[in-house]
């Protein structure tokens, strides 16, 4: 790489030598052409030798200088841009400026007679100049366009694309077919929902009209491909987008998301098939990214589960940020490898500290802390497949309950600064294992931050899309097995987020914690539910297939401890904003802390032994029990007016069957 850098670094200097050559022979002429222009064939007289001379001098030794000066001999000039030539502007009218005002000085002080010079010839020879410096640099670029048109017609037949979006994507697409000669793309119209944009011409391309029109625009132009340049558009949009070059039997392709973009795993300028993530797409998310730096620059970081879907994004986002030592704690050796390689690639001068450890494992994660000394912890290590942990609720409880006491009790005693659970919207008025045991943890989290008044937070949100073991995976398996894809139930509905903007969302959280109480628990705004089944049927036809008849959807009934509908709040929790519109903590409206007002906490703690003794000894039932008493006072469970409570079990936590 540095000798092809090396190579292309002489072959700019060795054609910018010939444009100081050239330059030197175009300034030299100029002024003699300035002068015919004014006083045409008497140009040819003596009269005007003395001034012609010392005009053409003062033009090299000003002009010359300044080129260098401000960078027109370091520029690869086959990439000529507007500031490229706004560049070119400004330097030929200072150099002219200064002549002219050499020169008008001159003759007031009578070194120059207007027998000699007529005054007006300097500003002449600053706008052949300019003409001949701007169309000298910009000839190159446009011979290397000629070049690149030509290439391209030697190429196979290229597609006819229509790009949907003419604002700042959609002008760098086009300009990215046009350019680019390995792309076998022609961009044939442009569509825009806005009306001002229509029959308007973006780089040669006209603007054909609205998104509606599609259909119509695939048929009447023969366009074989839709590229949809709309990388911040919501998931309805994109939605409707690929229902219309559905219905128009043409293929579709967008631009990557914001969250893939700030993830860097794909640029820009990168197209790729519509996926599942496009059609949920909302409105990007924007954190204050000083206050997150502010927190994590400098500081020693510990992320518990880093080899995880949301742990390995958490180190991701966090290397950006600058700390002073990451420390990747998990138990799966292949992903924690696989996270240190992409971090010492991406961040060389970062070198995290990598540890396979459990987080069970109480000696093991003292000598971690005793070694690290973190000042921040995201606690993102968890248990969190329902039906799995109903039948195995006792490593549901080491895991998620003990492991999150032990991470706590070494946070305070090794005095982490703040300390972020990672939890689950299924933490609310929980109906299975998984949940209860991270409402559990929750709670272990604010009774921490109750005595010692430090920002340990947790942050709640759904399901995210594409993690391990999430939906999304499942599907697309049972879609290339050939089908059925399984739906539990028609009416189940769930949150979703991409990962990097929950994680986004998680740093934010976690930079609130000092402005709001401590313990709180933070709830992720994650727009509205979605339907499996949407879900599924929006898999299989992104597929090219279609549900019925090249796939089946097939209903299998809930699973233990699953239910219709995820909530974000619990009974007696309100919804408090905070300075962040897509954050909100949730209040106790009765009690700020019932679980631990009036001497109740060191009930909790005696309650939190037991179930651990229940755990460690094999009794399930004992452990539903406890779960049940622990987490009853604030989820109490209520039918409602709708009968939606109805749904659930009798109970909090059931046995499966």
């Amino acid at each position: 790489m540095g000798e092809t850098q090396s190579i292309q670094l002489k072959f700019t200097l060795v054609r910018n030598r010939y444009f100081l050559l050239l330059d030197f022979l175009l300034l030299s002429a100029i002024p003699f052409v300035s002068l015919y222009l004014r006083v045409d064939k008497d140009a040819w007289s003596g009269q005007y030798a003395q001034g012609l001379l010392l005009l053409t001098a003062l033009g090299l030794c000003v002009k010359l200088p300044m080129f260098y000066a401000m960078g027109l001999y370091r520029r690869y000039w086959r990439y000529a841009s507007v500031d490229d030539l706004t560049t070119i502007v400004l330097t030929v009218g200072a150099a002219a400026a200064i002549i002219a005002a050499i020169f008008l000085i001159a003759r007031t002080l009578g070194m120059i007679t207007p027998a000699e010079l007529p005054r007006s010839v300097p500003f002449i020879d600053g706008v052949l100049t300019l003409l001949a410096v701007g169309g000298t640099r910009f000839s190159v670029r446009a011979a290397a366009s000629m070049r690149r048109a030509r290439s391209k017609n030697d190429q196979p037949e290229s597609k006819r694309v229509l790009v949907v979006g003419a604002g700042d994507a959609g002008a760098m697409i086009v300009r990215e077919m046009q350019n680019s000669a390995r792309l076998t793309l022609e961009p044939v119209g442009l569509v825009d929902d806005d009306w001002k944009k229509h029959g308007m011409s973006i780089l040669g391309i006209p603007v054909l009209g609205s998104r509606k029109d599609i259909p119509k625009l695939v048929a009447d132009y023969g366009i074989q491909e839709v590229v949809i340049a709309m990388p911040t558009a919501s998931g309805k949009v994109i939605r409707e987008i690929v229902r219309l070059c559905e219905v128009a039997q043409v293929p579709s392709r967008t631009m990557p998301g914001i969250y893939e973009i700030l993830s860097g795993r794909v640029g820009v300028s990168q197209l790729r098939n519509v996926d599942i993530e496009d059609l949920l797409r909302r409105e990007p998310v924007e954190i204050d990214s000083e206050e997150v730096a502010r927190m994590l620059a400098g500081a020693g970081v510990l992320v518990t589960g880093a080899g995880g879907s949301i742990g390995s994004e958490l180190c991701r986002q966090i290397a950006r940020c600058g700390p002073a030592r990451l420390t990747l704690l998990g138990h799966g050796e292949n992903s924690l490898f696989a996270m240190e390689a992409e971090l010492r690639l991406k961040w060389p001068t970062l070198s995290p500290d990598v540890i396979v450890a459990d987080i069970r494992d109480e000696p093991r994660l003292r000598a971690v802390f005793e070694r690290t000394r973190p000042q921040v912890v995201f606690h993102a290590a968890a248990h969190k497949h329902v039906p799995l942990m109903e039948s195995n609720s006792e490593d549901a409880i080491t895991n998620n309950v003990v492991g999150t006491r032990l991470l706590v009790g070494l946070a305070e005693r090794y005095s982490v600064e703040r300390f972020v659970l990672i939890s689950s919207d299924k933490a609310v008025n929980p109906t299975n294992v998984m949940g209860a045991t991270k409402r559990v943890a929750e709670m272990v989290v604010q009774e921490a931050a109750r005595r010692t008044a430090r920002p340990y937070v947790s942050v709640r949100f759904g399901n995210v899309l594409g993690s391990r073991g999430s939906v999304v995976p499942i599907f697309r398996q049972q879609i290339a097995r050939g089908g059925p894809v399984t739906v539990t139930h028609p009416d189940v509905r769930r949150y979703f987020m991409t990962i990097p903007e929950a994680v986004q969302l998680v740093l934010q959280a976690a930079a609130l914690g000092t402005a709001e109480k401590p313990g709180a628990v933070f709830v992720l705004d994650m727009g509205e539910p979605v339907k499996i089944v949407d879900l599924a049927r929006d898999l299989i036809e992104l597929s090219g297939l279609e549900v019925g008849r090249d796939i089946d959807i097939v209903f299998t009934g809930l699973r233990p401890g699953e239910r219709l509908y995820e909530e974000l709040f619990m009974a007696g929790e309100d919804c408090c904003r905070t300075r962040h519109d897509k954050i909100f903590v949730a209040c106790r409206s009765d009690n700020p802390d019932p679980a631990m007002a009036d001497g109740k906490e060191g009930m909790f703690e005696a309650q939190v032994a037991q179930l651990i003794q229940a755990a460690e000894a094999g009794r399930p039932e004992d452990i539903r029990r406890l779960l049940n008493e622990i987490v009853s006072d604030q989820n109490a469970m209520e039918p409602g007016a709708d009968g939606q409570r109805e749904l659930y079990a009798p109970r909090l936590l059931v046995p499966p069957e």
